[in-house]
């Protein structure tokens, strides 16, 4: 199902940026400057994402608080929109997910959201939509029912294929069975997406605990397990954390190992952090020079030997961030290439959110103590 964003931006030039980047990254994106409108959107429309133009007043608190008690978007993901000089740790507190800082740029707004969908996509995969192929009875108000193919289902909703569209402001009723269940689900839902093919997702919104049982006993059914060639958790590709040059005009791309591949976007950067060595007390201090979900490169003068695994702790933007990884390739005097070594989703959230928050202020550029 498509993702869809909300942007609540009273300037018109940074909302249409941040609305592009969405649209880009093939999210559906609603941009409005009212924080009022957009607190009625929001009660009446289901957002993966919500972005906030955050300005520390009234209306933009009001806004949060109403958000934290809105019965279909309280689990959304915020990202908040400040000032460059705002301490991002009062916004992490009320609920942000990913900060943004005035006055935005496209590149590193790109790398930001990106980082936030990368994180909306997980928080979707857990969970399970499995493949049907059943038919469903569909009704809406002041429309004669019609029959549809269940292509996919989840718990929070389906993807169908239909003659023709549905209403996208109307509550929508289904009816149909599931292989191998006696009794019918019955749910009702709002289209979420239509596309010209008759493709249709959709949300559920309510689910009687009857039918949410029979969906959840099919899924769990039809669920691959561990051990059965699927793996639970699909790992990510591995991404060299090498730049290509440095500013000390040092070219590392011929340090690259074979095999290595860039698989995500990468971020330059200057930060100050510490390293440790695993199982060593003992902190290196040293500086982040550039970052991706992947990996980074340390820069320090002595850097270690071989494939070390290593611990890195950045504090930087409010917050801290602890990163563990091994060590890909060195070189004296300059640094060497780190590759993350992220064991849960918890971990990778880590890193995405050091990302995004590197990758939103220059300003960010500071030496540890």
């Amino acid at each position: 199902m498509e993702q869809r964003a909300l942007v609540v931006c009273p300037d018109e030039d940074s909302g249409s940026l941040l609305a592009l980047i969405l649209s880009e990254m093939g999210m559906a994106a609603e941009h409005t400057s009212s924080i009022s409108r957009g607190m009625e959107l929001f009660d009446s429309q289901l957002f993966d994402a919500i972005v906030l133009d955050y300005r520390a007043d009234e209306s933009s608190e009001q806004f949060v608080a109403h958000l934290r008690h809105s019965a279909r978007n309280r689990n959304s993901l915020l990202i908040a929109v400040v000032d460059g000089e705002y301490n991002a740790r009062l916004v992490f507190v009320l609920g942000a997910s990913f900060v943004l800082y005035r006055p935005l740029s496209s590149e590193r707004t790109r790398v930001s959201l990106r980082a936030a969908r990368g994180l909306i996509r997980r928080e979707r995969r857990r969970a399970p939509r499995r493949a049907v192929g059943s038919t469903v009875n569909v009704a809406c108000p002041g429309a004669p029912e019609t029959n549809a193919v269940l292509s996919d289902l989840s718990e929070g909703g389906t993807l169908i294929q239909t003659a023709s569209r549905l209403p996208a402001d109307h509550k929508i009723y289904f009816e149909f069975a599931l292989p191998g269940q006696p009794q019918p689900v019955r749910v009702s839902g709002e289209v979420a997406w239509q596309d010209s093919s008759g493709r249709t997702g959709v949300r559920f919104l309510d689910v009687p605990q009857a039918s949410r049982r029979i969906m959840q006993t099919w899924l769990q059914r039809n669920t691959p397990k561990l051990g059965d060639g699927v793996p639970e958790n699909p790992p990510a590709a591995a991404a060299t954390p090498l730049p290509t040059t440095t500013r000390s005009g040092f070219d590392r791309k011929k340090s690259t190992r074979a095999g290595e591949r860039r698989g995500d976007p990468r971020f330059a950067c200057k930060v100050g952090a510490e390293l440790h060595r695993a199982g060593a007390a003992v902190p290196n201090y040293c500086s982040l020079s550039d970052i991706s979900e992947g990996g980074c490169y340390v820069e320090m003068p002595f850097p270690l030997e071989g494939e070390s695994s290593v611990e890195i702790l950045v504090r930087t933007g409010g917050a801290k961030f602890r990163m563990t990884g091994q060590v890909l390739s060195t070189h004296p005097g300059f640094g060497m290439g780190v590759r993350f070594v992220l064991r849960d989703s918890g971990e990778r959230e880590e890193v995405m959110r050091l990302v995004a928050v590197l990758s939103a202020s220059s300003s960010l550029d500071q030496p540890m103590r």
